[in-house]
């Protein structure tokens, strides 16, 4: 037995887990490599030859690395879990309207649990991945943050794991750039290893065309939502392919000419309308999160002003973030586009990770605001509440009354 521990390495195949195999194995580590059967393609309706982290290819890769440094690999098939929870919710989250993000459950709900269970079977004490985060201990806390490399930063992915999966895990990457990986591999002699194509697909769209997944896993949809509504300013403009095949922000593929360009404001299951709007129509100003996933602290300071990102490439918008009746309450210092119920929010304070979760729908954020304002009021009559932060609610308080307003005259209650 190692002094430093046995691990177990989630390799996919890539370089990324590879090298992070490697590099453990070199620091004194008992390595035991693992690559996990997601998906095939075959299953999903593709003619297309399997690629990335699930093919053939891929995993004869990893075990070729394993075999090469001596320790033992094991492939571990999860498609019935990964298709009962990751997929199914992915179709699930279309046909509600909302634009998913599986790669976060799939940390989540998935993979980190099937590595720690895998891990206690092989009796690991530890797990690695290939991911671009670094870990570090703060009080009784493990504190996920910013790996060096910002172009590769994976931290937006991890808001889901929990302090008890933190404790085991090792994130070998974190604390190199890319092109240092890649020269690691060549100095290993994997020169085709660091040569390798990545793939930033979702593993189980073929192709990256998630509408062709949806008719694929659902024959009968395509024709259940043709032909509903385009929406612009309260009035019909149009009809679209059926609500399914979009997502807010959308400008691309909306075959409707306008004159002007025009994105997809938000999507309404229940009548199958699509609303579109011009592009300062898609600025939100509040959002809300439920059941918000802490990893730096234990509970959240009041009034904490984070940055807070909406998407992976988002680069954040500082907010200030409130805990109110279970939900975090996040209220932007500016205006941010595209906020899209599904997607994941995540806060940062500097380059630490301090948490996440989904964003809900919008019409709450409408309902919410406005008893806020009301509970606001109350305090700073009483003096229990300073200024500034009164100033930042009123001004978001107008905003979302206008939105309601808008709203309600689209839904024809006014």
């Amino acid at each position: 037995m190692s002094k430093k521990g046995k691990v177990l390495v989630a390799m996919s195949g890539g370089i990324d887990s590879s090298v992070a195999a490697m590099m453990l194995h070199e620091e004194g580590y008992e390595v035991v490599g693992i690559t996990m059967k997601t998906w095939d393609y075959v299953t999903s309706g593709s003619s297309k030859r399997e690629t990335g982290c699930c093919s053939l290819d891929s995993i004869n890769d990893a075990r070729a690395i394993a075999v090469n440094f001596g320790f033992p690999h094991y492939i571990l098939d999860i498609r019935s879990e990964f298709g009962d929870h990751i997929i199914n919710n992915f179709v699930e989250e279309y046909l509600a309207g909302r634009t998913p993000n599986p790669c976060v459950l799939c940390n989540t709900h998935i993979k980190w649990d099937a590595l720690l269970k895998r891990a206690d079977m092989l009796d690991c004490e530890f797990i690695a991945t290939g991911h671009y985060a670094r870990l570090r201990d703060e009080g009784n806390r493990k504190v996920v943050f910013k790996g060096v490399d910002e172009n590769k930063d994976q931290t937006y992915v991890l808001w889901g794991l929990s302090q008890e999966s933190l404790k085991r895990t090792h994130f070998p990457l974190g604390g190199f750039k890319k092109p240092d990986i890649k020269q690691m591999a060549k100095d290993a002699g994997f020169i085709d290893l660091a040569n390798k194509s990545e793939s930033y697909d979702i593993c189980f769209v073929p192709n990256n065309d998630y509408r062709s997944f949806l008719k694929h896993r659902l024959p009968d949809l395509e024709a259940k939502v043709e032909g509903g509504d385009y929406l612009y300013k309260g009035k019909k403009v149009g009809t679209h392919r059926g609500y399914p095949f979009y997502t807010i922000g959308q400008r691309k593929g909306l075959d409707i000419a306008m004159g002007d360009p025009v994105f997809v404001k938000e999507i309404i299951p229940e009548t199958n309308t699509v609303v579109l709007g011009d592009k300062e129509d898609l600025e939100e100003q509040q959002l809300m999160v439920r059941d918000f996933n802490l990893i730096k602290y234990e509970s959240l300071p009041e009034d904490f002003v984070g940055l807070t990102k909406i998407r992976y490439k988002d680069a954040g918008t500082l907010a200030t973030i409130n805990t109110i009746d279970k939900k975090l309450d996040v209220i932007f210092h500016k205006p941010v586009t595209g906020v899209a119920p599904g997607q994941s929010a995540v806060i940062y304070e500097g380059n630490d990770l301090v948490g996440g979760d989904l964003l809900i729908e919008k019409l709450l954020y409408f309902l919410n605001s406005i008893l806020q304002f009301s509970v606001l009021c109350f305090f700073h009559s009483e003096n229990k509440f300073h200024f500034p932060i009164l100033k930042l609610f009123l001004k978001n308080y107008f905003y979302q009354i206008n939105k309601l307003f808008l709203f309600l005259v689209r839904v024809d209650c006014l």
